[in-house]
């Protein structure tokens, strides 16, 4: 049985634990599917990609609204995929060779499975390898969740994993789920020409948003989308490229693919974690410490596997956490997962940090609510925006922020300055009054809502 010092389980996040500090030791990396992880090669990074190519097309569409004629005659879609995929499929090549060619560390390709503590066996295409270790982080990921009557259908299907790499977008496009992927998604198609249904279970799409960004942002793509919200798919039917939905209010949608985007489920149950003494939450979430650490001596895990904000900012911050945890044991640091911030990349984007206003309702908190519509204000004026705004939430008296939530142009970038400020303890009117905001500029949309939180 082959022994090194450390294996990581995953090559997401995981690969970047391994730095120049572990250059003394034997490191192994297991990876079942492609380096990179999920947001390289079917997740963050394509899926913006794509989604900004269908900005620059939506904005040509609406040009005439700033007197500009102009005429979008197509996306072309297999040319705009091979741009995307062309350079993440390399950038993921490049990074594979890259660990290959390093001395002490060996890349295996196939899926790891406990056989007990800190041994495991890695079943490869020529047959499996047993090895043991030192340590061990799992980083295996998650995978998207499919419900039981797509399954059961034997019908095809797409999920996340798949649907951005099609030869060409459907001309009729059903949409399973009502959450960030499915409403990223259902951009890119709609813009690339597909007609779009999306069947949600909730009343109101992105439900875990601040409840007047969830509105907002539903009735605002009620024109766009043939919406199917408080409904659930209790079969499909059809053949493939002719499908029948069969929704519990009796009515059927049409569709030439369904696109599978209800959640996403931790890889913990392809490890038999049981044989390695690794516990996991009732969700399949491995549980760990504030350092990482799982219930088995030397184990640790980061991102999706475990983390309960399934983020690539969390983890990546997760493996920092990890690295040095592995290389300092003596000073274990911790992985904070609050005030974490997100945003959902669509017209127009979406980003929140903290506490929405019914979390300081349902936690039973007193909160001081400051909006600001991006029509109010000067670069709002030039954009023609009337429906963009900005909504901060603070304790009453203190004025320490709670929560704050942009539905607008750059929301992911202007949320920025309120991300820092409840990290660091910047109090609503410290924040409004003492730096300067440029005139004319999107960032008064931000100051703009702070000070009408009248402290």
């Amino acid at each position: 049985m082959r022994h090194h010092d450390l294996v990581v389980i995953g090559a997401g996040s995981g690969n970047t634990v391994i730095d120049d500090s572990f250059a003394d030791l034997d490191v192994a990396i297991v990876e079942e599917r492609w380096f990179g992880g999920t947001c390289l090669n079917a997740g963050c990074i394509p899926s913006k990609m794509l989604a900004y190519t269908a900005h620059v097309a939506r904005t040509v569409r609406e040009a005439g609204a700033y007197d500009v004629d102009a005429e979008l005659r197509a996306v072309r879609w297999r040319a705009a995929r091979d741009r995307v995929f062309g350079r993440l499929d390399a950038e993921r090549d490049s990074g594979r060779r890259g660990r290959e060619h390093e001395d002490r560390v060996t890349v295996y390709e196939g899926r790891a499975r406990f056989t007990g503590p800190r041994t495991l066996r890695i079943g490869r295409a020529d047959g499996s390898v047993d090895v043991s270790a030192g340590q061990i982080v799992l980083a295996a990921g998650g995978r998207p969740l499919v419900p039981g009557p797509v399954a059961e259908s034997g019908l095809p299907y797409e999920t996340s994993d798949t649907v951005m790499r099609i030869d060409a977008p459907p001309r009729r496009l059903a949409i399973l789920g009502g959450g960030y992927i499915a409403a990223e998604l259902a951009e890119v198609f709609a813009e690339a020409g597909s007609s779009v249904t999306i069947v949600e279970k909730e009343e109101r799409l992105l439900g875990p948003q601040d409840e007047t960004v969830a509105e907002r942002f539903t009735e605002l793509v009620r024109s766009r989308y043939d919406l199917r919200l408080g409904r659930e798919v209790t079969a499909v039917a059809g053949t493939p490229g002719a499908l029948r939905l069969a929704l519990d209010d009796g009515s059927t949608v049409e569709a030439d693919t369904l696109l599978v985007a209800v959640g996403r489920v931790p890889n913990s149950d392809r490890l038999n974690l049981d044989a390695a003494g690794i516990a996991t939450h009732d969700d399949g979430r491995v549980i760990v410490d504030r350092h990482q650490r799982t219930t088995a001596d030397g184990v640790f895990a980061l991102g999706d596997i475990c983390s309960p904000v399934p983020l690539k900012h969390v983890a990546n911050r997760e493996a920092e956490v990890v690295a040095h945890n592995l290389r300092h044991p003596e000073d274990l640091i911790a992985a904070d997962h609050e005030r974490v911030p997100a945003a959902v990349f669509t017209q127009p984007p979406i980003a929140s940090v903290g506490l929405t206003e019914q979390d300081c309702r349902d936690r039973g908190l007193d909160c001081l609510v400051g909006t600001a519509g991006y029509g109010d204000i000067a670069y709002g004026w030039a954009m023609e925006d009337d429906t963009g705004f900005c909504k901060v939430l603070a304790e009453p008296g203190t004025g320490r922020l709670l929560g704050a939530h942009l539905m607008g142009a750059e929301a992911p970038t202007l949320i920025q300055p309120l991300v820092l400020a409840l990290t660091l303890g910047i109090d609503a009117a410290t924040l409004a009054r003492s730096p300067y905001w440029i005139h004319p500029a999107l960032t008064e949309i931000v100051e703009n809502a702070l000070l009408d939180l009248d402290l």
